[in-house]
């Protein structure tokens, strides 16, 4: 296969070494002619000089002797020098004695000797005879055109140049020759007879190698490249073995692919079946927890609503009876009836996270409030079993976080509680840091602690760290795994460590935002009371003062006349009789349809509104009323049994304005009536 001319690797290389040597040529030519320029000047003012040097005693003698006629030749003998253009004698007062001249050359290379050399050059030298030097005679001036030296000059500087040019192109064709010779038709060769190869059987050919090159790179080329030939022959001559070799078992493999596939097919057909299999049974899962969520709707409801008015009758009988014997049988029902609610809550909640059904808020909310409330609530507890209940919290710990205040405290106020249940001597600590975007909160104890056993399985639903707890401290075992399920549900964790005798400590971990106020100044204002409140980092949480019976029977505000919407007799009873407890007034219809025709009628400050209720229940009754204008303002404040997922959102969309929850519970009633009808306080 033969290439065109400058694919030739002669050619590129003479190319290269010509350039390279070019280019070095060119540089030391450079460097010769300007040596040369300056040898030239120099040779210039030497020349002139020695005629000058030469003229200077007979110019002085004509000086001296103002000999005009003498003065004349000897200048006209100056201007035959090729170089001089002027010719002058000046005497002593500055006047020309004698002077002679001559045009300067014209050549159309003139302007390159003028930018050498300049155009021409004056000399001058003063005259004096050996035997009266003091005496000034005058002055020699001559004045020579520079062209005759710069023509020499560019003769040899063009003379250099062509000749190195001359050289380069010798050069070129010399190493062009050898090149090809040595190295270019060797490879030519060799290229040759690889053309000839055949794809089908390249093992046949042997390529010769160069005569003159057998002990050279060429000559290494060919002979490895011989070897892979060689090579190439016992491969392709093992292939033709493993060629027949698998000829020989394509029908096993066949056969083999065969029976794999009636395998396959048949583990197919298998596993479509258990995939079948798997999605009814997906499906009769889902229907399970579907109908097993309405079973915990309808049971809330259900068991919360006859406990609600329970409650709501103890806490009456409680307030209304004077005997303290029967006082202390009412307040006993009273707790274990609370207790009865707090089992239910748990279940349900418990039931709701493993169901996914359970919303976070994403609220801002102060934290140091928060634990100083849920530390106070647990005070009384401590306060009765001698245990003193210590509140730290690092005051580097932000107020405002965003989150879920609810959950936050519902964990909380479970390992306060249990902390204080199993304590009972020392003291229960509460802690609070927070540090690289987590929330951490301690709670430790002096109490009892927990075996190794028992922390295993103490997190397990419906267990406690062994028999002997819960036949000494009793509960369900159900608050602990809670209080894990709502921190991993706010991607958090809860770590205990304990020795028994030796107390236990609950660790909880949240991921929670700092909350930065809008304002500016409210933020410092708030900061101001995160530093007035919480100056000391540890500080004993002081038992708050029990309100008696007469402080919350005075009525918070103004009397109001309040529309109580409720289908179930006792809570009727429940509510009315905490209304007017509280300084209100209160009527009571069964339904929605009653309770929009009583609207109609009388004017209403607020409305509690029952969820479920037959005829009419509160959604729609809430949803009609809003359509009326003149009851868009109206405060409606949902009351319910139902605790389960997605209650809260549906009170809110249909026009209700707050949310609580049944049995009736004197403060939490106020709080709200409050909140809805009390004016706010000025800034």
């Amino acid at each position: 296969m033969t290439r065109g001319f400058k694919h030739r690797l002669s050619y590129r290389l003479t190319r290269d070494t010509v350039l390279i040597a070019m280019v070095l040529g060119l540089v030391l030519n450079v460097v010769q002619i300007t040596l040369d320029y300056f040898n030239a000047r120099q040779s210039m003012e030497e020349d002139v000089q020695a005629l000058i040097e030469i003229s200077h005693n007979p110019a002085a003698q004509i000086a001296y002797n103002i000999d005009v006629r003498l003065a004349e030749e000897l200048l006209d003998g100056l201007l035959k020098h090729p170089a001089t253009i002027d010719a002058r004698i000046v005497d002593s007062e500055n006047s020309t004695m004698a002077a002679a001249s001559k045009h300067s050359n014209v050549s159309p290379y003139r302007w390159i000797s003028d930018e050498l050399f300049g155009p021409s050059r004056v000399f001058s030298k003063e005259l004096h005879v050996s035997q009266l030097n003091n005496l000034p005679l005058g002055r020699l001036v001559v004045t020579i055109d520079t062209y005759h030296y710069g023509f020499q000059f560019l003769e040899r500087a063009s003379y250099t140049l062509l000749s190195g040019l001359l050289k380069s192109l010798i050069l070129s064709a010399s190493l062009l020759g050898i090149f090809y010779l040595i190295l270019t038709r060797p490879m030519l060769s060799v290229i040759d007879a690889l053309s000839q190869v055949k794809a089908s059987s390249p093992e046949k050919v042997r390529l010769p190698i160069p005569s003159s090159h057998q002990e050279d790179e060429i000559g290494t080329m060919v002979r490895i490249i011989n070897q892979h030939l060689e090579t190439v022959d016992s491969g392709l001559a093992q292939l033709r073995i493993a060629k027949v070799a698998m000829q020989n078992h394509s029908s096993e493999l066949e056969q083999e692919v065969e029976n794999r596939t009636r395998e396959i097919s048949d583990k197919n057909q298998a596993l479509q079946r258990g995939n079948r299999a798997l999605v009814k049974a997906k499906e009769d899962a889902m229907r399970k927890a579907k109908a097993r969520a309405n079973f915990l709707a309808g049971m809330s409801h259900e068991i919360r609503t006859p406990l609600s008015g329970v409650l709501g009758m103890l806490g009456l009988a409680l307030e209304a009876e004077p005997e303290p014997s029967k006082r202390h049988r009412l307040q006993i029902a009273l707790s274990s009836g609370e207790s009865l609610l707090g089992i239910l809550n748990d279940i349900l909640d418990i039931s709701k996270v493993e169901a996914g059904k359970l919303n976070l808020e994403h609220i801002p909310f102060a934290i140091h409030e928060l634990i100083e409330e849920c530390a106070t609530l647990h005070t009384q507890q401590a306060h009765k079993k001698g245990i003193s209940l210590i509140e730290e919290t690092d005051v580097n710990v932000p107020n405002q976080f965003l989150g879920d205040p609810t959950r936050i405290r519902q964990i909380l106020n479970n390992l306060l509680s249990n902390a204080i249940k199993f304590t009972n001597v020392g003291s229960v600590r509460i802690a609070a840091h927070y540090s690289a975007d987590v929330l951490t909160i301690e709670v430790s104890d002096t109490g009892i602690g927990i075996s190794e056993e028992g922390l295993r399985r103490i997190f397990s639903p419906f267990s406690q760290a062994d028999t002997r707890t819960t036949r000494l401290y009793g509960g369900t075992g159900l608050g602990l795994t809670l209080c894990r399920q709502l921190a991993e549900r706010m991607h958090g964790d809860i770590k205990v460590d304990s020795q028994e005798q030796q107390g236990t400590r609950f660790t909880v971990t949240l991921p929670l935002p700092v909350y930065r106020a809008p304002s500016i100044d409210g933020y410092y204002r708030n900061q101001d009371q995160g530093q007035d409140a919480y100056k000391s980092p540890q500080r004993h949480v002081e038992q708050p003062s029990e309100q008696t019976d007469r402080e919350l029977s005075e009525p918070q505000q103004g009397a109001l006349r309040i529309l109580v919407v409720e289908d179930n007799e006792v809570n009727q009873m429940v509510a009315s009789a905490l209304l007017r407890k509280m300084g209100h007034y209160a009527d009571v219809k069964e339904n929605g349809e009653l309770a929009i025709e009583a609207l109609s009628q009388r004017h209403y400050d607020l409305v509690l509104m029952d969820c479920q209720m037959p005829v009419m229940d509160g959604f729609e009754t809430t949803r009609q009323i809003r359509q009326n204008p003149e009851w868009r303002d109206l405060p409606i404040i949902a009351v319910t049994a139902n605790v389960m997922q997605g209650d809260r959102d549906n009170c809110l969309a249909c026009g209700m304005n707050d949310y609580i929850t049944k049995p009736y519970n004197r403060r939490q009633l106020n709080d709200a009536i409050l909140r809805w009808t009390q004016a706010p306080e000025p800034q």
